[in-house]
């Protein structure tokens, strides 16, 4: 029977099959069982064929005949019930910033298959919240749970709690870590270590480094060639084994790890994309972003040998073993509070006064570091814009002229000028090529510093909620003077975390700028060899034989 269903969000169809939609239009749905995904139905311009079902609401009026005194039948309707799935949560619960952020995908960018969207205990428990689940299942695990001692040894109101429940320093966990309300089991395995290096806290270094190569994007389908989708090739070092991926993995990771570790900046994956998926300028500048976080993910001492991060990269194409490490993922209990009893802090407390001022310091450098970014994003841009269109255009003006000049010559029908008019031609030829180069050049130079400051614009929009968990801590422990309870180390573990992040973010910042510096200045110096060499070339023609040896 078919239904009635209301669209949500346009989407446009890119592959035979597949038809178009319209937002709050009206469609015709043939059947409400999904094809992975898709439904299949017919539009209101008559139009059959797939559409995503998370774009539409279906729906249904149901009349229930009961009867009257007379005897007879009167309809009774039920309020309509709606199906409803949301591709985007961000259209949802508004944009969400910092380090709490989910990146979803729209759905005509990364639908999800089989072997990613399967029926799992987290997705049932979010579906039950009586609203609609965001695009990937998230295991919500309230932070603390707590037995009845430990309530009610923190029952006594020393410390009260935040009454904002949307605060940072209360979403991460991190207020009920501090008053004691953490408890999970945490293998050996699992534990993080912070350790005193040369200028303070910092995380423990990694002594099995590795990289991680992304190769260019193959296009692969399904349904029977009526979708397309790029798969990225990962080799890791310390397998040497390729797996393949797709951005929509990546960016479930990305979920994955925002959530297990709040005061740990995981880099932002670059900006999705609903149209142009399959241009070359984009998958290229997309390949060269997951490069980039690839980099900063591996060079991470503690998200490099995360568990969920090494089944990302290591896990077979099996699809049992696939789904088993996804689940798991999913149901992590060292999330929230809990992630914090993985730390394992120095054995000498920090003083809470020096850190309190270091991340002070710290807030003021990130905000004045944001402001120069933009603005330098915002100069190379113009910069790269003007190379590309106006350098090159004059100097084709330019070169243009001479050759003019060279035409105007060639009718005095002189011998001796033949020289000279070849080499004032390749003169205008040598302008025009110099035009192209300066064209080309941003690709080789600015483009590399332009995504580096994407990167770090994401590392900088993390801060704020990292520094706010901290910030809390400090808080509650200069409202608790008489410091019971183990507050204050509890306060020194957060503050041992956040401190060994910073000291890694540093560490990062000054290896990525000095080597993009070095590139761009490299590149500089070729492209001016370049140039120089081209009207070098260009000048020699004017030492040529000129058609009259003695002039």
């Amino acid at each position: 029977m078919a239904l009635k269903a209301k669209v949500l969000y346009d989407f446009l169809s890119e592959n035979p099959g597949e038809i178009s939609i319209t937002q709050n239009e009206v469609v015709t749905v043939f059947s409400e069982e999904e094809l992975e995904g898709w439904l299949e139905g017919e539009n209101s311009k008559g139009e059959t064929g797939l559409f995503p079902a998370s774009y539409v609401m279906i729906i249904k009026d149901q009349v229930i005949s009961s009867p009257n005194k007379n005897g007879y039948s009167s309809p009774k309707t039920q309020p309509p019930s709606h199906t409803t799935s949301i591709p985007n949560y961000e259209k949802v619960h508004g944009p969400a910033g910092g380090s709490n952020s989910l990146h979803t995908s729209l759905g005509s960018d990364d639908d999800w298959d089989d072997d990613w969207d399967d029926s799992s205990p987290a997705s049932d428990a979010l579906q039950g919240l009586g609203s609609s689940p965001p695009l990937y299942p998230v295991t919500t695990v309230l932070p603390g749970r707590r037995s009845s001692q430990q309530q009610q040894a923190k029952s006594s109101g020393l410390v009260g709690k935040n009454l904002n429940r949307f605060s940072t320093f209360v979403k991460s966990g991190g207020e009920a870590f501090l008053l004691g309300e953490a408890s999970a089991f945490v293998k050996d395995g699992d534990k993080i270590c912070v350790v005193v290096g040369k200028y303070g806290p910092e995380w423990q270094e990694d002594p099995y480094p590795f990289t991680c190569t992304i190769d260019d994007p193959t296009r692969q389908t399904k349904f029977k060639g009526m979708k397309s989708y790029m798969s990225y090739g990962l080799t890791p070092t310390h397998t040497n084994t390729q797996v393949n991926r797709r951005y929509k993995h990546f960016d479930w990771l990305y979920g994955r790890l925002v959530e297990r570790f709040p005061v740990i900046s995981v880099p932002h994956l670059p900006e999705k994309q609903a149209t142009g998926r399959f241009e070359e300028d984009f998958l290229s500048k997309r390949r060269k972003g997951l490069m980039w976080w690839m980099n900063h993910m591996t060079s991470h001492p503690v998200l490099a040998h995360c568990n969920v991060f090494q089944h990302f990269l290591t896990c077979s194409p099996d699809e049992k073993a696939w789904k088993m490490g996804k689940r798991k993922a999913e149901k992590d209990d060292l999330v929230g509070a809990n992630f914090f009893l993985t730390i394992s802090p120095p054995a000498v407390p920090l003083d809470l006064q020096e850190v309190e001022n270091k991340i002070d310091n710290f807030k003021m450098f990130t905000k004045k570091l944001d402001e120069n970014i933009v603005v330098m994003n915002a100069t190379i841009n113009e910069f790269a814009r003007k190379q590309t269109t106006g350098f090159q255009k004059e100097y084709h003006k330019v070169g243009q002229s001479f050759k003019l000049l060279s035409q105007a010559f060639e009718l005095d029908q002189q011998i001796f000028s033949l020289g000279l008019n070849r080499a004032i031609a390749y003169t205008g030829e040598a302008y025009e090529k110099i035009g192209d180069y300066f064209a080309e050049q941003p690709h080789q130079d600015l483009d590399h510093i332009s995504d580096l400051l994407d990167l770090y614009r994401g590392h900088l929009a993390n801060f704020p909620d990292i520094l706010h968990v901290q910030k809390g801590a400090l808080t509650k422990v200069k409202e608790c003077p008489k410091q019971e309870g183990g507050l204050q180390e509890r306060c020194n573990i957060i503050s041992c975390a956040t401190m060994a992040e910073i000291q890694h973010f540093h560490r990062t910042r000054v290896r990525d700028f000095r080597s993009q510096m070095q590139h761009h200045l490299r590149q500089q110096i070729s492209f001016f060899q370049k140039i120089t060499a081209k009207l070098e070339n260009a000048l020699q023609k004017y030492d040529d034989d000129n058609g009259d040896p003695g002039l």
